[in-house]
């Protein structure tokens, strides 16, 4: 059986990630809108600039400095070392907005032990905003120059809840196209705020829904650690806890079910 982790020892690993983020931050925010970047496609037709590859290296090289012992996972250069410890690393999370001059883009860092994130850090400098999170401990924000405590909201009902979600399209690949329509009829209202974002936002009580498909683990482990020390609760559709399924569902706890029922909820019928 493995020991559960050492709240002294988290504590300076959370401080490391902050300092971690202030690496990346250092390495991106010069590099954001810029005319000269060099960008070029991945396998997966998404988009990969220069300033993504040097973030990462700035967070590794801090990394293997500080922890040498650690594992990393790291979007842009994959993983090493030890999974029982494993920071995994999201350069630039919306890497689209930062090529289009939109500021709604981030570095997520977190820790996991054992396969579940401890601690997480959202850094969003373009924004001069940052969040981090211990689990157990709590979460806070930078909103203003004194950190604050968040937490998610209280809000009971759908009928007063803001949801958040990503490409209609993938909705309709993945057939749940109708589930969205029907969460849309029954919540107050929702947008699509941004990935990282919508997850702060939901964190931060501003949110009660955040919902994803074609998800990998660095895309949602740092908003996990988050938004679980915040008061959170977030599975797969399929009401997992884990950050290895495709799928991710976040919400304010008190809502998780009623959003799981909507999402497996059969399509009207039609005379």
């Amino acid at each position: 059986m493995t020991s559960s982790p050492d709240t002294t020892v988290l504590r300076g690993d959370l401080d490391l990630a902050l300092r971690l983020a202030g690496a990346a931050d250092a390495q991106s925010l010069p590099r954001f809108d810029s005319a000269d970047l060099d960008v070029s496609l991945k396998a997966d037709r998404s988009h990969v600039t220069d300033a993504d590859l040097a973030t990462e290296r700035a967070i590794r090289s801090l990394l293997a400095t500080e922890r040498p012992t650690d594992g990393i996972f790291g979007e842009e250069y994959g993983s090493e070392g030890d999974t029982h410890r494993q920071w995994i690393i999201d350069p630039i999370d919306g890497t689209a907005n930062f090529l289009r001059g939109v500021p709604l883009w981030g570095t997520m860092i977190a820790l996991a032990v054992d396969g579940t994130p401890i601690l997480g850090v959202v850094s969003m400098p373009a924004l001069g905003r940052r969040w981090w999170g211990l689990v157990g401990e709590g979460a806070w924000t930078n909103a203003d120059a004194t950190p604050r405590s968040i937490r998610v909201s209280n809000v009971s009902t759908l009928d007063e809840a803001s949801a958040s979600f990503q490409s209609i399209a993938q909705w309709d690949e993945a057939g749940r196209l109708p589930a969205l329509v029907a969460l849309s009829r029954r919540v107050w209202r929702d947008r699509a705020y941004g990935d990282v974002y919508s997850y702060m936002m939901l964190a931060e009580g501003r949110l009660e829904m955040v919902a994803e498909f074609d998800v990998k683990e660095y895309d949602i482990a740092a908003a996990t650690a988050i938004v679980n020390a915040a008061g959170g609760r977030m599975t797969s559709f399929d009401g997992d806890e884990t950050i290895s399924a495709l799928s991710t569902l976040a919400t304010n706890g008190v809502l998780h079910q009623d959003f799981l029922d909507l999402l497996h909820s059969p399509p009207p019928t039609t005379d």
